[in-house]
């Protein structure tokens, strides 16, 4: 189980050190909600809402263990692609966590790799697609990210790159912490899927939780 209140320090300490919310929930893979409960109830409450705290950095300190995960995603492209019938031209990573298995990915797939950052302000603008890095006018994509909470970021992906030009082909991630299949009508696929099955997995019951989707 994991210990909310030091998972509410972490937030915090992440907050004074200028992170936004968003970035937080980045770093500790949680939704935004669940941020900033923890910023504003965490240290004081036991009922945290309902979600699923997801950690990889065992994967994350190697290169070689990256390279390895990276295999099981180009795995799942392949199979993915060959269902559809659809050639892939970039491999996109989502910046921060995204990217480095999007690299691996693109060498071993021998494909051109992009690189998309999201917008601060989520909702409210749109991200950008690297100007140093592969075009997708024109080409099919693939969008790699490391966990997909709520799917606002690669829904907005999903529209950045096709108001560039490209055809998203495959939405992919290690964990999918919810139960969706698709996003924006591009096929969700994941190597894990993680999901409450009610009440709380932080700890405490079901009071003030919200229910997780």
């Amino acid at each position: 189980m994991v210990d909310v209140k030091m998972l509410a320090k972490r937030a915090l300490e992440y907050k004074e050190r200028g992170l936004n919310e968003r970035e937080i929930g980045d770093e500790l893979h949680l939704s935004i909600d669940t941020v900033r409960y923890l910023l504003e109830e965490g240290m004081e409450s036991t009922l945290p809402p309902s979600d699923i705290k997801i950690g990889w950095r065992s994967i994350g300190v190697f290169g070689s263990r990256i390279a390895m995960m990276s295999e099981l995603l180009a795995d799942v492209i392949v199979e993915e692609t060959g269902k559809s019938e659809k050639d892939v031209d970039v491999v996109m990573g989502i910046a921060v966590n995204g990217v480095s298995f999007a690299t691996f990915v693109s060498e071993m797939m021998d494909t051109e790799l992009a690189i998309y950052k999201p917008s601060i302000d989520r909702g409210k603008m749109g991200g950008s697609i690297s100007g140093n890095y592969a075009s997708v006018e024109g080409k099919n994509v693939v969008i790699i990210d490391d966990v997909l909470s709520t799917g606002a970021t690669a829904q907005e992906a999903i529209k950045d790159v096709r108001t560039a030009g490209g055809t998203p082909v495959l939405m992919l991630v290690i964990i999918n912490k919810s139960s969706q299949n698709e996003v924006d009508e591009v096929p969700l696929r994941a190597i894990i899927r993680a999901r409450s099955m009610g009440g709380t997995i932080l700890g405490g019951g079901p009071l003030r939780s919200f229910p997780y989707k």
